[in-house]
């Protein structure tokens, strides 16, 4: 509740702040952005959490900047195709990158990402926070987390299915596994929409997923939600209980989502496009939509996201560290 009055009051305050000071400076010509369709590339699959709340954001921005938006999906490699892509494009504001905690969490699992995430990009604005979820099939007998450890045992080891190697949902599992000395084996899956399938399907028995992908078959019937590792009760699904409540504190893991832009975009663009989505975000039926979808919405400056991605790699390098998680 806190992190949602504090989210409303600064989305309030950007919004006024898009409104009524427009960004001062443009260059000659950089006054008609945007005068095409602009691409947001997403690293993961439709159906995830990542692809759904580009997609919102998209058509808001659509109606507000009077061009098309299109969503393109590029996934694969925890994120890390997509991310190549757009770092090689254009830095003109018309290719534009959606990315959640695994942009700040790959740097230190794969060795040779193929691009930096410091120096090839640009960010722009972070658009909110979604807490990770435990599920399982609506049908699982598995009740609560006390029941996945009793499950995963030396001689049958309990499969997870993860939105991919190196996502925040990943480096959950496996913080419960270390924690509790349970017995867990990970399958990944290129993005949230193909893990909960197979989840959903009892091909795999429990899910680490994103909320924004698990909500709508949670309130469907089709899923049965364990605990949000959150710090508190997430709004969109009230009912379930917070790792701590489970009795599991200290696995707290929430991804933050966010765009951002190829290095060498104007900031002028830069500012502009992160105000308009800003006011987008401020758009109460919009915030609303985020909610119920499993997100909590926020909004921030390019500067003080690119502080919290950096802050967010420290962390989760040191945890990877530790774990000794690095993949390749």
């Amino acid at each position: 509740m806190k992190r949602l009055l504090l989210s409303s009051l600064t989305l309030l305050v950007l919004s006024l702040t898009a409104c009524g000071n427009p960004p001062s400076g443009e260059a000659p010509g950089d006054a008609s952005y945007p005068s095409h369709p602009i691409t947001i590339v997403v690293t993961f699959p439709p159906g995830g959490g990542t692809d759904l709340l580009a997609r919102r954001i998209g058509a808001s921005l659509q109606e507000s900047l009077g061009q098309p938006v299109v969503v393109e999906n590029r996934p694969g490699a925890s994120g890390n195709i997509g991310a190549r892509i757009v770092a090689e494009s254009p830095p003109d504001g018309y290719t534009l990158l959606m990315v959640n905690s695994s942009f700040a969490i790959n740097p230190g699992v794969y060795r040779n990402l193929g691009f930096s995430p410091k120096r090839d990009f640009a960010a722009v604005i972070n658009v909110a926070f979604v807490p990770s979820v435990f599920v399982v099939p609506a049908a699982s007998p598995l009740r609560n987390l006390d029941d996945v450890i009793v499950a995963a045992v030396p001689d049958k080891p309990l499969a997870f299915a993860t939105c991919g190697n190196g996502t925040p949902q990943h480096l959950a599992g496996e913080m419960l596994s270390r924690k509790t000395g349970a017995v867990m084996q990970q399958v990944p899956y290129k993005g949230c929409g193909p893990a909960l399938t197979d989840v959903m399907a009892g091909q795999v028995g429990v899910g680490v997923v994103t909320a924004s992908s698990a909500a709508p078959l949670i309130a469907a019937g089709k899923l049965r939600a364990l605990a949000v590792a959150s710090p508190e009760r997430f709004e969109g699904l009230p009912d379930v209980p917070t790792t701590k409540e489970a009795g599991f504190p200290g696995i707290i893991v929430e991804s933050n989502y966010g765009v951002i832009a190829p290095t060498g975009t104007p900031k002028d663009i830069v500012d502009k496009m992160s105000d308009a989505i800003a006011k987008s975000l401020a758009d109460p039926v919009l915030r609303q939509k985020m909610i119920d979808q499993g997100a909590i919405p926020v909004a921030t400056t390019p500067d003080a996201y690119r502080t919290l991605m950096e802050a967010e790699s420290k962390k989760w390098g040191e945890v990877i560290k530790r774990g000794k998680l690095g993949l390749q």
